[in-house]
């Protein structure tokens, strides 16, 4: 059985410990597979694989890991929402952190256990990724050659092609958030796997914030914390 922790720390590209690589450098064999034919291996690898603009997370984020910075990033929305600031005062180019150990938002806080929930989260992640359109066979075989690629494991690769293979269950989800903070951390995880360009993209984030009964200004800074994770490299020193 593979380790969820894990597969969300290579899902965001995270560092591999004890080495300065991640998924994404060791993925490369498999990204010049898509430059070669990109219409055949789709978008999703590219998410999977941490080789996209849709999911690409930097700096800090990066650097703390899977469960804990989809986890800090989700506090950070939160706290600024909490404090009433508009979600462009949302503090800027700071160490992303975790969250403190006494919140709901600590990943040991977890009711189901933190491992249960880091599933929880990569399956957010996939769901959110293949919102755009249906994944063919043809996909699906490129995408397992890519994986093969990228080292992930037989485990944690079987996992994600059958993933793949499934209807996206949004109530299996919405279920499996049980507290206001999971709420909150599944949609930011959602939010990290694409960057939603189009209608059936933004059309399931929004449903998806519903479902969760998301108040529209939590989901504003949400947008907010994400955007500037994507976009602006954090100095750690």
């Amino acid at each position: 059985m593979f380790d969820p922790k894990k597969l969300l720390d290579d899902l965001l590209g995270s560092k591999v410990p004890g080495t300065q690589s991640t998924v994404r450098d060791k993925a490369g064999e498999a990204i010049q597979m898509a430059r070669d034919n990109p219409l055949a291996t789709g978008a999703l690898a590219a998410v999977l694989l941490g080789s996209g603009p849709g999911r690409k997370i930097t700096g800090s984020a990066v650097k703390l890991g899977g469960l804990a910075a989809v986890a800090g990033l989700a506090y950070k929305a939160y706290q600024n929402y909490s404090a009433g600031n508009p979600p462009q005062d949302a503090p800027r180019d700071q160490e992303l952190l975790p969250p403190p150990a006494d919140t709901p938002f600590h990943p040991a806080q977890a009711p189901q256990g933190e491992a249960e929930f880091a599933l929880v989260i990569a399956r957010a992640m996939i769901a959110a990724a293949r919102a755009d359109g249906h994944i063919d066979d043809a996909e699906r075989a490129a995408i397992s050659d890519r994986l093969k690629l990228s080292g992930i494991g037989s485990d944690a690769e079987a996992f994600l092609l059958e993933e793949l293979q499934k209807p996206i269950d949004i109530d299996g989800l919405v279920a499996a958030a049980q507290t206001e903070a999971q709420r909150t951390e599944l949609y930011t995880a959602s939010r990290i796997a694409i960057e939603p360009r189009t209608r059936a993209e933004r059309g399931y984030l929004d449903m998806l914030a519903g479902r969760l009964k998301l108040p529209d200004a939590l989901i504003d800074h949400i947008e907010a914390t994400v955007a500037q994770a994507k976009s602006h490299e954090v100095t750690v020193g």
